[in-house]
């Protein structure tokens, strides 16, 4: 199954090189349809002007973002030499604390597969 998601253009290169191998997101109901193997088309925001295609390798289940980031490498994330509080207070700048609270957090593993211009 594909799924789209919107990106921020800052993490295309990363998750091309390989150096960003976990994304974060809610584990809201758009994400629970989300399995292993399902691949997933990412959109740059805001200009939907480029997308990637990556596999869905390994998805782990979190009740907070700080749970997740204590049992997963900053290096996965492409944040090397972040601290806890800059892992934490960057993903409140997206999700608020009260749908952290509803949902809880996935950690999404990802193969990176391809590249397509056109959105």
């Amino acid at each position: 199954m594909l799924h789209r998601m919107g990106l921020y253009e800052d993490y295309f290169p990363s998750i091309i090189k390989g150096k960003k191998k976990v994304e974060v997101r809610l584990n809201d109901e758009k994400r629970r349809k989300i399995q292993v193997g399902d691949l997933i088309e990412f959109v740059k925001v805001p200009e939907q002007d480029e997308t990637l295609i990556v596999k869905v390798i390994e998805l782990r289940h979190y009740d907070t973002f700080k749970g997740m980031y204590k049992n997963i490498p900053f290096d996965d994330f492409d944040c090397e030499g972040w601290t806890m509080k800059e892992m934490v207070d960057g993903t409140y700048e997206i999700y608020t604390p009260e749908q952290e609270k509803q949902w809880g957090a996935l950690a999404i593993t990802i193969k990176y597969l391809r590249k397509s211009n056109g959105g």
